[in-house]
């Protein structure tokens, strides 16, 4: 089979099951021998409906008889498929995804309802003719010279700089938390979040980010190549990079790279897959040679090799991580890095009793929701809940307060996560500092942080995605007073 909007089917009934999305896709792309575009489509069109469920969901409420959780699900997986692809697909003829949709029902046991599937996708279509044919600015829409008249406007999804335009077939309701929720498919209680932080214009500009396809980011180990060695290595293979400010190690891919382990470089070991975000957490941190590091939830070890790396692999540092399999991710990065001074420790953190008063720097990047890395993990918004985040709180202080004592005298602590919201962050933080005198919260040294776009006024760093073009993190700084012992 090699049809990619019925692998991508495939793929989004297994997600629709209960499979996470990227587990889903890996599993059936590698079934297949495809070319590199429909791979890429089959890519998009996965993420793409699962990322827009709830508008999709809302189209199919507002056009069908029947709610869209009333549909089949294996129907409501195609009719998905279809207006994903109508309302976000500009590359896509509207005629081309209204029949291959049509098709995928009668192929999937719908026969009986082509008429419905045709029907519904036409009417979405007609409803954006009848309000108004061309596009912002004026311009003929992508349907315009079709001659089965199927007309779609060239710009449906309106930007924070865009109101909703007039002939957008999308009804919203007037409720600013639904409102976004619905336009860009989040749970409200996200925006909730971002709203109380951010103000309206702001989260809109969040939620738009978050609905784009991911970059790739890479830091090159320079303990064995340099950043101008790697630049002209990819440079030679046609592949386009650039720099990120702030960050001496990291280069952004620009536009498709294929497969990554194929790229020069890769298996020499003079690069690594980490996003910028994740690279400031170990400057922060700021190892020297020869310290004791301890790295206390470690795998898949990004973090953990770039401490390496900082340290010029002199010195000792403890990967501690209680998934064993995880675990082993991070010792071939180590070895493909070439990096000795890296042990593995298994077990959790908060049980861990050998390491009081060891360690001269101690990393807690804590499990959390994933909040500021949404637009890389498709289903994410849809797995996490108010309660599983309140769940993760009480696992994140235990942890901070457990791996606090295995820092010496004098010692230093980042913590760290990749969400944005104050109940994994600001509260676990100000909770610790509540309870804990002889900690206080420290400015950075090493690369000058203190002064960035990223830093608070109460000494914390919180990189919004929209604003900084990298993922959402949370990190800070805390040094143990020397009077604590």
């Amino acid at each position: 089979m090699t049809n990619p909007r019925q692998l991508a089917f495939i793929t989004l009934r297994d997600v629709h099951k209960g499979a996470y999305a990227d587990v889903a896709l890996d599993r059936v792309l590698q079934k297949v021998n495809l070319p590199d575009h429909d791979r890429r489509l089959v890519t998009e069109l996965v993420y793409g409906s699962v990322r827009r469920q709830r508008t999709l969901d809302t189209l199919i409420d507002q056009f069908a008889k029947k709610k869209s959780h009333q549909q089949p699900p294996d129907l409501r997986t195609i009719l998905h498929l279809g207006f994903y692809q109508l309302r976000y697909q500009e590359r896509i003829p509207a005629s081309a995804a209204v029949n291959t949709t049509v098709q995928l029902a009668k192929e999937n046991g719908f026969s009986g309802l082509t008429g419905f599937v045709n029907g519904l996708l036409r009417q979405y279509l007609r409803k954006a003719e009848e309000q108004g044919s061309r596009g912002v600015g004026g311009q003929r829409s992508r349907g315009a010279e079709e001659k089965d008249s199927l007309l779609l406007p060239q710009s449906p999804i309106p930007s924070s700089q865009c109101p909703v335009p007039h002939f957008d077939p999308l009804q919203l309701p007037e409720n600013p938390v639904e409102r976004l929720g619905i336009l860009h498919s989040f749970p409200d209680w996200i925006i909730q979040i971002w709203l109380e932080q951010l103000g309206l214009t702001e989260t809109e500009q969040l939620c738009e980010w978050m609905n784009q396809s991911p970059t790739i980011d890479l830091r090159i180990n320079p303990l064995c190549t340099s950043i101008e060695e790697v630049e002209a290595a990819l440079q030679s293979v046609g592949l386009l990079v650039r720099r990120i400010p702030d960050l001496p190690q990291a280069l952004r891919f620009i536009g498709n790279t294929g497969s990554i382990q194929k790229l020069p470089g890769f298996k020499e070991g003079w690069w690594t897959i980490q996003d910028a975000s994740a690279q400031l957490v170990s400057h922060l941190l700021d190892p020297q040679p020869g310290e004791v590091v301890i790295d206390a939830c470690a795998a898949p070890g990004g973090k953990t090799t770039h401490i390496a790396e900082l340290m010029a692999d002199n010195g000792k540092i403890w990967a501690c991580d209680r998934t064993a399999s995880r675990l082993r991710k991070l010792q071939e990065n180590s070895q493909r890095l070439n990096l000795q001074s890296i042990q593995i420790y298994t077990g959790d953190s908060r049980h861990s009793n050998q390491f009081q008063n060891t360690a001269d720097r101690v990393l807690l990047d804590a499990p959390c929701s994933g909040l500021g890395t949404m637009h890389r993990h498709a289903d994410a918004r849809w797995r996490q809940t108010p309660e599983s985040v309140l769940e993760l709180s009480v696992l994140q202080k235990e942890l901070l307060t457990h791996t606090s004592t295995f820092v010496k005298a004098g010692g230093v602590l980042v913590y760290a996560t990749c969400t944005l919201h104050p109940a994994e962050n600001e509260e676990v933080i100000s909770a610790f500092l509540a309870e804990s005198p002889h900690w206080q919260i420290e400015p950075p040294r090493g690369i000058e942080l203190a002064a960035s776009a990223y830093s608070t006024p109460q000494g914390w760093f919180k990189v919004w995605p929209h604003r900084q073009d990298m993922d959402g993190f949370f990190m800070v700084r805390l040094r143990k007073t020397n009077n604590s012992e």
